[in-house]
């Protein structure tokens, strides 16, 4: 794709993908270098997503994101893909309150360069999500498995399997809706649950282990890439396995190193005969003093 001449898909074409039918391509990428492979590959939405504190930054879940950090990998994402709708989304605990959640959200906006911003939570949560609309910030969520309250549920567990906590997921949706959002997310909540909530709905939807009848996927990019590669959920599909390809590249190189193969004569700078020759003679002369 010519990133010169892509545009970047606006919140009215957002919006209206639910009727076209046309499915979005939702892509959480946490740095500069996975912006530019998501705008050369066209992806609809790169997302800021706070899984950056463990794919990134190697912690145990989200919880340890910060907004500086997350406000610090929105600035590179929005470098590296200048034409692409950028989302952020709310680190744990940025949005507890009215105020807080306008400061922070203005942050991503002002600082990070983000098109939007996306809290969690539903009804709980829904004025939060009517103020930052109010404050004219665009603003999605995310409902099903939160990673924020991950704590709560016990772990990353599946919600909406029985018909009462799918009747919850609706009126999760319904709120968020009613709070004015654009999107909103579903996390690990099964198929037709998600497909019939998504029906009962006028704004789109995407999904992460919610099935195809949402009006789009998400996928983090380290993960459907086989970069990050210490655990595996059941939604994520392979797309390549780049860990394998570069512990493979690095071996070579360490082994060439250790060999004297690397560096070679393509590999190094070169100077004409001339001026190495003159360099030895004041070298030699040197150590006459």
């Amino acid at each position: 794709m010519d990133r010169a001449t892509r545009k970047k898909r606006t919140i009215t074409e957002i919006l209206n993908s639910k009727g076209t039918g046309e499915k979005l391509a939702y892509m959480s990428v946490p740095d500069y270098t996975s912006a530019v492979w998501a705008e050369m590959a066209g992806v609809d939405v790169a997302v800021v997503g706070d899984s950056l504190a463990m794919v990134a930054h190697g912690h145990p879940n989200t919880i340890p994101a910060t907004m500086d950090m997350m406000v610090m990998h929105a600035a590179a994402v929005r470098r590296g893909a200048p034409n692409t709708f950028v989302l952020g989304c709310m680190p744990y605990q940025s949005y507890n309150t009215v105020d807080r959640a306008l400061q922070n959200a203005t942050r991503f906006m002002q600082d990070g360069g983000c098109d939007a911003i996306k809290p969690q939570g539903g009804k709980s949560q829904a004025h939060i999500l009517k103020a930052l609309v109010d404050a004219g910030i665009p603003t999605a969520s995310h409902i099903g498995m939160t990673p924020h309250t991950v704590a709560v549920f016990g772990g990353f567990r599946i919600q909406g399997r029985t018909a009462e906590a799918a009747m919850k997921i609706l009126e999760d949706a319904l709120a968020i809706q009613d709070a004015g959002c654009f999107m909103l997310e579903f996390e690990a909540v099964p198929a037709r649950i998600a497909k019939v909530v998504s029906e009962q709905l006028e704004i789109p939807t995407i999904g992460i282990g919610a099935g195809g009848g949402t009006d789009g996927q998400i996928l983090l990019c380290y993960d459907l890439l086989g970069v990050f590669t210490d655990f595996k959920p059941k939604f994520t599909k392979r797309y390549s396995n780049l860990t394998e390809v570069a512990v493979e590249g690095v071996s070579r190189y360490v082994s060439e190193v250790k060999s004297g193969a690397f560096p070679d004569d393509d590999h190094s700078y070169s100077v004409s005969d001339e001026e190495y020759e003159r360099f030895i003679s004041l070298v030699e002369k040197r150590k006459q003093f």
